[in-house]
């Protein structure tokens, strides 16, 4: 999961309910600095909420985006049932079309991170007309890697058996040993991922987590989509294969970029790059396409 290095509200931000036909979402709504360029619609991880894009708000709203990033169904504070069904694929999906309706804006630029990218591709797939383009944030169409699948693994089997305490405790003691470099100890934002695990529907962390372990590939339903599409992932990214991650650009045509030193969270350690690659991708996914004059 993403962790934010501080939880201050960039300017020209609010944080509100998005209301939608399938229900109200907390979202983080930035408003862009000038004339807007267009608007993005941010969709975070596993374990993770819309406060692991807060350092990527302030970029992308000065280069003159409205950014909107939001906690899906029983993520942090948004409410969640506790079916399994309501965390399939195809539902988080639909999730992800009525946000985009939502904002009122037209077809937005969407961005996964992550887990957020297995439900973002989904939804591009569902309703591609809502979507000026896709980006997978350190997220990619293949099988995480193996030590990840074991974490998981591992982490569904015990919320079954113990409390989500516990399993907080449980996650906390691998921090501390190092299994987390980006920890940070500040008392607030300890605090706040301590709150955000507990307000996160056990269902909604079982279902994701099912997905994540997923042997899909979704490859070639990549290649067929008729937006842009982009990869996009830290030269440390750990939780897929950066090689594996590069051929799925390089089979799909997409837009490709790593960002030096960056691990599995770009949005939070690298916001000042990332945003100069994101914005150059959405300049270019929409530019107008050239008419050749040649006889």
């Amino acid at each position: 999961m993403s962790k934010p290095r501080s939880l201050v509200l960039p300017p020209r931000t609010r944080a509100r309910r998005l209301e939608t036909a399938r229900g109200r979402f907390a979202v983080l709504d930035t408003a862009p600095s000038g004339e807007r360029r267009g608007t993005a619609l941010l969709l975070p991880g596993y374990t993770g909420s819309k406060e692991d894009f807060l350092a990527l708000l302030g970029p992308l709203s000065e280069a003159g985006y409205r950014v909107v990033a939001v906690d899906g169904r029983g993520q942090n504070e948004t409410h969640g049932p506790r079916g399994r069904a309501a965390y399939r694929r195809k539902a988080l999906a639909l999730d992800a079309v009525a946000q985009a309706a939502a904002l009122g804006d037209g077809p937005v630029h969407l961005v996964g991170h992550s887990f957020g990218g297995l439900v973002a591709r989904a939804a591009a797939g569902v309703a591609p007309g809502a979507f000026r383009s896709l980006t997978l944030l350190s997220s990619g169409p293949g099988r995480v890697a193996r030590p990840q699948r074991i974490r998981l693994w591992v982490l569904r089997a015990s919320l079954t058996l113990l409390s989500k305490e516990q399993v907080w405790q449980a996650m906390c003691w691998l921090d501390d040993r190092g299994e987390e470099p980006d920890t940070y100890d500040a008392p607030e934002l300890a605090g706040f991922l301590r709150r955000r695990w507990m307000r996160t529907r056990i269902a909604q962390l079982s279902g994701a987590g099912r997905l994540l372990l997923s042997r899909e590939d979704g490859t070639e339903q990549l290649a067929a989509l008729s937006m842009p599409l982009h990869f996009a992932y830290g030269s440390d990214e750990m939780v897929w294969a950066p090689a594996e991650l590069s051929v799925a650009a390089a089979r799909t045509g997409a837009h490709h970029t790593v960002v030096a030193g960056a691990g599995h969270s770009p949005n939070v350690s690298h916001p000042e790059e990332l945003t100069v690659r994101l914005t150059g991708f959405w300049e270019r996914a929409t530019a107008p396409a050239r008419v050749s004059t040649a006889p």
